[in-house]
């Protein structure tokens, strides 16, 4: 069979030939001819504009709408703007209800020092303190920041509240537990009054012997964590009221007494990075009970949310009243909790120096007075008794601490604070920040009963307060947050950015590169369309010698076959025609 454009090029240059308007005429309508009679791969309409011209136009809006949408989010990122809504704090908001009322599981975890060896120590037959640590007594810490009132600034002022509920069935042991531990009122005083005058050191001696006070004394768990009556405290507090201030004396209780305190934080609004960190405590950016930056507490977090967006290198602030100051955390790897993923803080090297390594740190030396490394003076948060902060266990202390006394076994693992953040939302996914209270003892030889403590540091207990992991519905909403919603987001930018591109150039390419398909004719179109033309031509134009010819061959065309007409013996027909014409 011959090529169908084979035949329609001799069609072609035939009809060219005729004269008048009869060639002009089929000229003009050759292309819908063709198309109609050899090609349906581009359909074409009656006037011959291509069938697809519609769907093509369809195709490349949807192409550029798809490209230009991905643009937009691109360039937008909308998931960005969603989210730093959600974490501003407003009223209702969802992370400022976790910051409000942390639906959270937060434990006080407390171990106490109890003194085995104290009847030979008291005589001198020990040279050394022996302490057991017990414990530990677990409560749980029910925070709540309340009494909120936004302010104009993009800040917010709460009061914080922290009450504890003791939990048994955590806790090695109960509250009615006896143990002996250092008497801290009389410690506290002796170390208070040895400077004092002759007439003050002998009326103290005179009201020690008249109260019987001993250094190492019996109570129950509860008594030495949340206060116990003391004669001598109770008769100091009537002689010395502008110090001693309070009739029960207890180390727990003095960490969560807030009252009075006012939190003022950001809410987000000027700066989303800002969002649940400290602007001022009790309304100042600094701490009383210190000088220079010591004090400083201006952006530090209190554990319910730290900063947000949280670069790799980047340090952190941590303030607990507990802690008295506020101290510097930096990223020591990174980990994902629960599909969280994490970036890990612990407090950094020689945090707890006092200038000896850090000169910056000499502000944490209380009058001048520095005490050994590992050791924060907190007196003027603690009664002004010689309360001081270490880690357990004296970890990462000066030596001649541990040294001092028998029982205690520093190890990272169970005596390093370690902090979990979720680096974009500042939300804690688990941590645990533990501390020890010590009393810091100096040259008390001049008090009665106290000589054999004179310039020691006597462990209490020590304490870890741990959030470990968010509740289920609480995490899973995060994950949806963090991890879903940005996948969601890239694959909708560059799924649109695809199928515009697959729509534009699928388009493009079907118009530059469409070529008419060989297939067989369409008989029964073809004889409509040729008799169509042949009457049209008779009766418009008179018949000449070619448009004769042509007509003849047209009637041929007319009673033969679709199948016949690409024949060798057609063509030769067309040939000789043409040749006839001419």
């Amino acid at each position: 069979m011959k090529d169908a454009t084979s035949i329609w090029a001799q069609l072609s240059a035939m009809v060219n030939e005729s004269p008048g308007g009869e060639a002009k005429s089929l000229r003009r309508n050759s292309s819908v001819v063709v198309n109609r009679f050899f090609g349906n791969a581009v359909p074409l309409r009656a006037d011959g504009r291509p069938n697809w011209s519609r769907r093509i136009f369809f195709l490349m809006t949807i192409g550029l709408m798809g490209l230009v949408t991905g643009c937009l989010l691109l360039f937008l990122q909308p998931y960005e703007a969603l989210f730093k809504w959600k974490a501003t704090f407003g009223p209702g908001g969802e992370i400022y209800e976790i910051w409000r009322l942390p639906p959270v599981d937060l434990y006080l975890k407390v171990y106490l020092f109890n003194i085995t060896n104290h009847e030979k120590y008291i005589n001198g037959k020990d040279f050394k303190l022996k302490f057991e640590q017990i414990g530990p007594y677990v409560y749980k810490e029910l925070l709540e920041h309340g009494n909120v009132t936004f302010n104009d600034n993009g800040t917010v002022t709460a009061v914080p509240f922290h009450p504890l509920q003791f939990i048994p069935q955590l806790s090695n042991g109960t509250e009615e537990d006896i143990v002996i531990m250092p008497n801290i009122a009389l410690l506290s005083i002796a170390n208070v009054i040895k400077d004092a005058s002759m007439i003050t050191r002998w009326g103290l001696n005179v009201l020690i012997r008249q109260t019987d006070s001993k250094p190492l004394v019996h109570m129950t768990a509860k008594e030495f964590m949340f206060g116990y009556k003391s004669t001598l405290v109770t008769l100091g507090n009537n002689v010395m009221p502008s110090w001693i201030k309070f009739d029960r004396l207890g180390l727990i209780d003095r960490m969560y007494d807030f009252k009075g305190d006012i939190e003022t934080v950001y809410t987000g609004e000027t700066d989303a990075r800002l969002t649940g960190l400290i602007d001022k405590y009790n309304g100042a950016e600094t701490l009383p009970q210190w000088p220079g930056e010591c004090a400083n507490v201006q952006g530090a977090s209190d554990g319910a949310k730290f900063q947000s967006y949280i670069e790799p290198n980047q340090t952190l602030k941590f303030f607990r009243k507990s802690l008295c100051r506020s101290a510097i955390m930096v990223r020591t790897g990174e980990k994902v909790v629960k599909g969280l993923y994490s970036y890990k803080y612990k407090f950094r090297d020689h945090e707890l120096d006092n200038g000896q390594i850090n000169p910056e740190n000499k502000c944490f030396c209380r009058q001048d007075f520095c005490l050994p490394y590992g050791l924060v003076d907190v007196t003027d948060c603690y009664y002004g008794f010689p309360i001081a902060l270490s880690y357990p266990h004296f970890f990462e202390s000066d030596p001649t601490l541990l040294n001092a006394v028998e029982g205690l076994n520093p190890n990272p693992k169970e005596h390093e604070s370690y902090f979990y953040i979720q680096p974009k939302s500042g939300i804690p996914v688990d941590l645990a920040f533990r501390f020890q209270i010590n009393m810091a003892l100096q040259d008390i030889s001049s008090i009665e009963n106290v000589d054999g403590f004179s310039n020691l540091v006597l462990p209490l207990l020590w304490f870890e307060i741990g959030m470990y992991e968010l509740p289920d519905y609480l995490n899973t909403k995060f994950f949806f947050y963090l991890n879903i919603l940005p996948i969601m987001q890239e694959i909708a930018i560059y799924g649109l950015f695809l199928a515009g591109t697959i729509c534009l150039v699928w388009s493009v390419t079907k118009i530059l590169t469409y070529r008419p398909a060989n297939t067989s004719i369409s008989s029964q179109w073809l004889d409509s369309e040729l008799q169509r033309k042949r009457m049209n031509y008779l009766n418009d134009k008179p018949i000449s010698r070619n448009s004769k010819k042509l007509d003849m061959y047209f009637n041929s065309l007319l009673s033969t076959k679709d199948e016949e007409i690409l024949e060798p013996s057609a063509l030769e027909e067309l040939v000789n025609l043409k040749e006839a014409i001419v």
